[in-house]
């Protein structure tokens, strides 16, 4: 596609920005078919889905699977998961099972909070704003209770203010810290709506209460949101058994051998960024699946988790593992900021059906759901590590796009995955396996 500007370009309707589009691809045809072919059939749906963005051509399916047989606090669950990584469902279900039959994931809730902030300059003698604080903070929450109260009637709204003084780090800043409690919604506009609405009362607060040139406030608001960081909304999550539940987990390996080099593993993720990284996208791969199967913010999630992941001032590992004399307990612990009512939640003709197959959970279950999710997947990932490597397992469930990639027909996929049934399965074998094929 040649790079161009174009002008106006989001005034335009859909149909006027598909054909702009489309005349710069090598198979303009091509493009429009495709883009059709994952038009949802219903045109209102349709028509919704585009309204979620800006600028919409069309859809970008994703692969909508279940993972069966999680046992959480002794309640079954079949979990949808959204993900195009192969494996990813099918790793997190192996996890279910085996665990299913040693007491299952136990979670629990450990706070529901979320943080907002006000952002604001003080230009004045600082000891003013400190001396006035408890009287501001109490002018806040009386005079915000026109956007709360309908949070509040749900069992939310504001429950706290705080003053943040750091203008011994950035000259003259200060900022209000706001905790909400936001029921089973996200609530992600609510807050930001609350803030706002502060940010407006604290510099008006001002304005009257101190005496200045011109009656101007001393607060120059920065900026007025919520902050995706959620270290009060937290979620724990454990499995554990004893060493000979883990026997028959690999023929080289005892199970009191499989736990101990298990928790090794873990360990390096505690010590190391390099492998923490990595070991903690593998827990994001069922978490990430599961948010966006109902409709949540996974990228707020992931951000919140990895910056939690270095609040001791180093990134680590979310999960650790704990050996007692002979029983191995994993467990992870990490915010998780979800809503189960609102937003796409609700609108997203797919997610409904989430929580639908989820039985409605409220906002605490389903984020003790994604965390076993998360747990089943890190489980998954370190024990394929620590025996038979990541490859083996995650290029069989990649037999599948390897064919496609080929031009694979019915015929040629059904001989390839019965002939690498008990065989390695690499990009080079399976080209040469079908070129062997077509020749005969």
């Amino acid at each position: 596609m040649n790079t161009k500007f174009i002008s106006g370009f989001s005034k335009l309707n859909k149909q006027e920005k598909i054909k702009i589009i489309s005349e710069e691809l090598a198979d303009p045809s091509g493009f429009l078919s495709d883009l059709e072919a994952v038009n949802h059939k219903q045109a209102e749906k349709q028509l919704m889905l585009e309204q979620f963005s800006e600028n919409t051509l069309g859809n970008f399916p994703l692969p909508y699977g279940v993972a069966p047989n999680f046992l959480i606090n002794k309640k079954a669950y079949t979990i949808p998961m959204v993900t195009e990584e192969s494996s990813v469902v099918a790793a997190a279900s192996s996890a279910a099972r085996f665990w299913s039959d040693k007491g299952g994931f136990h979670s629990k809730v450990k706070g529901c909070l979320k943080t907002g902030q006000i952002h604001f300059c003080w230009h004045r003698n600082r000891k003013i704003l400190l001396d006035s604080k408890k009287d501001l903070i109490k002018f806040l929450l009386k005079n915000g209770l026109n956007l709360t109260q309908r949070m509040i009637e749900r069992g939310g709204g504001v429950q706290g203010i705080e003053l943040i003084d750091m203008s011994d780090q950035l000259e003259n800043y200060f900022q209000l810290r706001v905790s909400f409690q936001t029921a089973d919604c996200m609530g992600a506009n609510f807050m930001n709506s609350v803030l706002e609405d502060m940010a407006f009362l604290l510099k008006s607060y001002y304005s009257e209460s101190t005496s200045s040139e011109n009656n101007n406030s001393p607060v120059d608001i920065i900026m007025a949101i919520l902050s995706n960081y959620t270290p009060d909304c937290i979620v724990e999550c454990y499995v554990e058994t004893n060493f000979a539940s883990l026997e028959n987990i690999s023929e080289e390996m005892s199970g009191e051998e499989f736990a101990r080099k298990f928790k090794k593993a873990v360990d390096i993720a505690q010590l190391d960024p390099f492998r923490a990284v990595t070991h903690n996208k593998g827990i994001f791969n069922g978490i990430d699946a599961v948010v966006m199967a109902t409709a949540n913010d996974f990228r707020a999630i992931e951000a919140a988790g990895h910056a939690y992941a270095s609040r001791n001032g180093k990134y680590s590992s979310l999960s650790k593992v704990n050996i007692t004399e002979d029983v191995f307990r994993l467990s992870m612990e990490l915010p998780v900021a979800v809503g189960t009512v609102g937003g796409l939640t609700s609108l997203h003709p797919i997610a409904k059906w989430s929580f639908e197959i989820l039985n409605k959970p409220t906002t605490p279950e389903l984020m003790m759901i994604i965390a076993s999710a998360g747990l089943a997947s890190n489980f998954a990932a370190i024990r394929s590590l620590i025996t038979r490597g990541i490859q083996e397992g995650h290029m069989k469930m990649h037999l599948g796009n390897i064919l496609s990639a080929q031009g694979a027909i019915d015929e040629e996929r059904a001989s390839a995955i019965e002939f690498f049934r008990d065989k390695k399965v690499t990009f080079h074998d399976v080209e040469k396996f079908l070129k062997k094929k077509r020749k005969s």
